[in-house]
C-alpha cells in the first residue's frame, strides 16, 4: 500500500469521535515489527506503537484518527475519498488524516534511525479529550516510555504548503459572567436595577480589548465576548439578570488577571464570575533539535523556510508540553 492508498483507506473509514472505525487495529497490523500498546479508556481508543532501532533519541509522531460529524452541504460522500483537480476530498482530509497517513507511511518505510520511532494515536481529540492523549501520556510516564520529542501533524500552513509550523500555542480561559439586577416595569426604571444598562456603560471598554501586550511569539491576549443574553423577550419588563460568556486566548495572562480585568469595570455591581481553563500556553525553544530538523526538511522539499507561529486554536500538543517534551 502506498501513501495515497493509505490516505484513502483512512478517509473512507468513518471515525466520528470517539469511534476509531477499527483504524488503530489496522495501523497495528500495518506496522509489523513495531511493539503495540493499547491504552483504551472507556469508549476511547488509544494506541502507542514503537520500535527501538538503536540507542539515541526517542521521536514520536502524535495525532488523532477521529473527526467531527460531516454535517450538510457536501457535493460528494464525505466518507468517500473523492479526487478532483489534483486534490483528494473527504471528512478529515486535513484535520488530520493527511498527517496521520504521512507519518504512518514514513515510519513504515524507515529502515534506519538513530534511536526510537513511535506513534501515539487517539480517537478523542475532537471531543472532550479527557480519555485520549493525556491518558496515554500518563501511561507512558509510568512505564518510562515518554519520548524526547513529539511532532503533532495537525495542519499549520497558512497560504502555501510548508510556510508555517507551530512552535507553541496560546492557552484558553473561558468566562461565565452573571450580573444580578432587579426586575421591573419599563415605565418605572427608577424602581428597577437593569443589568443591561449597567453592562452597556462599560462594554465598549471591555470587548476586544488587549489584556496584555504579548511578546515576540505570542499575540496579545484579547477579551473576546462570545454570548450575551438577558430579558424575557418583551418590551415592557426590564430583566432580573444578564449572562455573558467570553474567551481569552491567553499568553501570559492568568485567571487572576482576568478576574482583575473584569472587576475593574464591574466594580460596585452585584455579579458572579466563573472561570475555567481548557488549555495552558506553551512554547518550544526554536533552537531545539526537533524544530531545526523540521525547518531543514521543509526547506529541502518545498524551497520555503517556514515561519514559527503560535497562532490558531489548540491541539493535543498542549498535553505533550505538560510532560516537559519539546
Amino acid at each position: 500500500m502506498n501513501i495515497i492508498e493509505l490516505f484513502k483507506k483512512l478517509l473512507e473509514t468513518k471515525t466520528e469521535t470517539p469511534n476509531d472505525g477499527g483504524l488503530l487495529d489496522f495501523i497495528t497490523t500495518y506496522l509489523p515489527g513495531y511493539t503495540a500498546i493499547r491504552i483504551d479508556v472507556e469508549d476511547v481508543k488509544n494506541l502507542f506503537i514503537y520500535k527501538e532501532f538503536s540507542q539515541g533519541d526517542h521521536l514520536c509522531f502524535a495525532g488523532h484518527v477521529d473527526v467531527v460529524p460531516a454535517g450538510k452541504g457536501w457535493d460528494t460522500d464525505p466518507y468517500e475519498a473523492y479526487e478532483k483537480d489534483g486534490y483528494i476530498y473527504g471528512r478529515g482530509a486535513q484535520d488530520m488524516k493527511g498527517g496521520v497517513a504521512s507519518f504512518v507511511q514514513a515510519v513504515k518505510e524507515a529502515e534506519h534511525f538513530n534511536g526510537t520511532l513511535s506513534i501515539l494515536l487517539t480517537s478523542d481529540e475532537e471531543g472532550e479529550a479527557l480519555h485520549g492523549t493525556v491518558k496515554a501520556l500518563e501511561y507512558l510516564k509510568e512505564n518510562e516510555l515518554l519520548p524526547d520529542y513529539v511532532v503533532v501533524a495537525e495542519p499549520t500552513c497558512e497560504k502555501n504548503f510548508g510556510d508555517a509550523i507551530k512552535v507553541g500555542r496560546r492557552g484558553s480561559i473561558n468566562g461565565y459572567l452573571t450580573i444580578k439586577g432587579k426586575q421591573g416595569h419599563a415605565a418605572y426604571p427608577e424602581k428597577a436595577i437593569n443589568p443591561i444598562h449597567q453592562l452597556s456603560q462599560v462594554l465598549g471598554e471591555m470587548a476586544g480589548v488587549n489584556i496584555d501586550d504579548g511578546d515576540d511569539f505570542f499575540s496579545p491576549s484579547k477579551f473576546i465576548i462570545t454570548d450575551i443574553r438577558s430579558g424575557m423577550e418583551v418590551t415592557n419588563v426590564t430583566p432580573n439578570e444578564l449572562k455573558m460568556m467570553f474567551n481569552v486566548r491567553t499568553t501570559i495572562t492568568t485567571q487572576t488577571e482576568v478576574r482583575s480585568f473584569v472587576a475593574k469595570y464591574l466594580n460596585g455591581l452585584d455579579y458572579d464570575l466563573k472561570l475555567t481553563q481548557g488549555s495552558y500556553p506553551f512554547q518550544t525553544d526554536t533552537n531545539t533539535k526537533v524544530v531545526e530538523n523540521i525547518d531543514k526538511a521543509i526547506e529541502s522539499v518545498t524551497g520555503i523556510k517556514p515561519k514559527h507561529s503560535t497562532a490558531g486554536g489548540t491541539s493535543d500538543a498542549r498535553f505533550v508540553a505538560q510532560f516537559g517534551i519539546d
